[in-house]
Parts: structure tokens; C-alpha cells; sequence
């Protein structure tokens, strides 16, 4: 879908929607097909940048504006989303991928996947809740809701694994409730187990006393630096993230 930039028409970023349509060209020469995205010279980023946030009216900023393998279209970056608009800031290219035709690579997802990576070193561990199973060697973060189903059947995925580490951040988005679960869990006696029964079993944790320190503005606060809008949300020792409940098999692929 093509936008003229300067129509009054206002469009609003999605995660799942804001990536573009744009499909590369079988004539490109394979050179220009892999040249690296790379930095665009400052006229252009600046031209671009205030085309796009005009058009969007100021509610959301530019974040990056990078070159792309197809002549004359760059790579703007909203958060953690993706358009792609001509360097003039005339039209902006939404809700799609780019595809290299000739490898069959889909560029689009292969940057999203590196700008949705953190570091993971940097994650305040103590605000999560720890698992080791086996040696422990394979070490994943995953950000959960207590009432959230999908978060429900993704644990049973990761209880059911081995020779894992597995810190569990507490994320009390969904409703009023979700916070009064996890803050009864994080200060139960047993931890994991008050989790664990709660999210498998529906088994509420007994009440928190007055001296539970429940970081609840912290894990919030953590969530949105992440971009972590829903649940489960899954971080890997490398960076890479995964939404949604992933299959074993596909998660003990990528962690091995």
C-alpha cells in the first residue's frame, strides 16, 4: 500500500502492521542486491524525517532512516517497525516485505529481527524469577501475564524443556488483577511454585504480606523500554526475540 506523504490522510503504526511493501527488482545485479544498508547523507535522512513525522502528525518520531538495496528507497525505522519511503519524502511503501526475488531472502524480516534484538546482559535479572532445569546452560527471559492463556500453554512448553535457565518476568499488563496475582507469587514462600500452580492450575498464591516489595513500576517501566506489548514475550541469551507461544521444537532450535 502506497501513501502520498503529504495527503491529509493519518496513518497509524502498528507493530504487526508498520513493515513495508516493496519487492526488489530481478534485474538488480547481485552486486547492488547485497550491498550493505548503510548510513544516508544528511539532506536526505532530514528531508525524510520531517516528511514522515509531518505526515503523521507528530505522535510518533523518526527513529532511524537507513539505505536500502532498491535505488532510491530508504529504510525508516518507527520503534520497532519498519516503512519504507522514496528519499525525496514524497510516498511512503506500508504493509508488506521486502523480498529479494533472486535469493528469495526476505529483507524486511531480517531487519526486524535485528532491531527487535536487546542485550540481554543488560536485563535486571533481579526483578525476574529464576528456573534452572538440568545444567542450566541454555538461558532464555520471558515476560508473562497471569492472566494471560497463551502464557498458560507456554509454560507447560517450558517446564516440559531441559538443560535450561529460564528468568521469568512477572508483567502485570492485562488487567487490574494481574498485578495482585503476581505480587501474591513474587512474595509467596516458594516462588516458583506459587507461579507455576497459579499459571498451570489456576491455583491462586496466598495474599502478600504489607512488606512485599513487588517492583511493579520497575517491571512496567522495563516492558516499555523493551517494547514488550504483549505476552508471552521471549528473549534469548543472543538478543533475539519471539512473540507469542513458540513451539518446542522451534525453541530448542534456536537455542541450540
Amino acid at each position: 500500500m502506497i501513501f502520498r506523504l503529504s495527503s491529509s490522510v493519518f496513518f497509524q503504526p502498528a507493530r504487526a502492521l508498520l513493515s513495508a511493501c516493496v519487492i526488489t527488482l530481478a534485474a538488480l545485479t547481485p552486486t547492488f542486491v547485497h550491498a550493505d544498508p548503510g548510513k544516508v547523507p544528511a539532506a536526505t535522512e532530514a528531508a525524510v524525517k520531517k516528511s514522515v513525522e509531518g505526515w503523521l502528525k507528530g505522535r510518533f518520531k523518526v527513529d532511524g532512516v537507513r539505505k536500502t538495496p532498491m535505488p532510491g528507497i530508504v529504510e525508516v525505522r518507527l520503534g520497532t517497525d519498519l516503512i519504507y519511503v522514496d528519499e525525496k519524502g514524497g510516498f511512503a511503501i506500508v504493509e508488506g516485505q521486502m523480498v529479494n526475488l533472486k535469493s528469495g531472502e526476505n529483507l524486511t524480516a531480517a531487519r526486524l529481527e535485528e532491531v527487535n534484538k536487546i542485550d540481554f546482559s543488560k536485563l535486571p535479572l533481579e526483578l525476574a524469577m529464576k528456573t534452572v532445569k538440568g545444567n542450566g546452560k541454555r538461558v532464555l527471559a520471558v515476560f508473562e501475564d497471569p492472566y494471560c492463556s497463551f502464557c498458560r500453554t507456554y509454560r507447560k512448553t517450558l517446564l516440559d524443556m531441559n538443560n535450561v535457565t529460564i528468568y521469568t518476568f512477572f508483567y502485570p499488563i492485562l488487567r487490574a488483577e494481574s498485578e495482585t496475582v503476581s505480587k501474591n507469587a513474587w512474595c509467596a514462600k516458594n516462588r516458583e511454585e506459587a507461579w507455576n500452580d497459579w499459571m498451570l492450575f489456576g491455583k491462586e498464591p496466598p495474599k502478600a504480606g504489607a512488606d512485599c516489595n513487588f517492583q511493579t513500576a520497575k517491571l512496567l517501566e522495563l516492558g516499555r523500554t523493551l517494547g514488550v506489548s504483549g505476552t508471552p514475550t521471549t528473549f534469548l541469551a543472543d538478543g533475539k526475540r519471539f512473540s507469542g507461544a513458540i513451539p518446542k521444537d522451534r525453541l530448542e532450535k534456536s537455542l541450540n
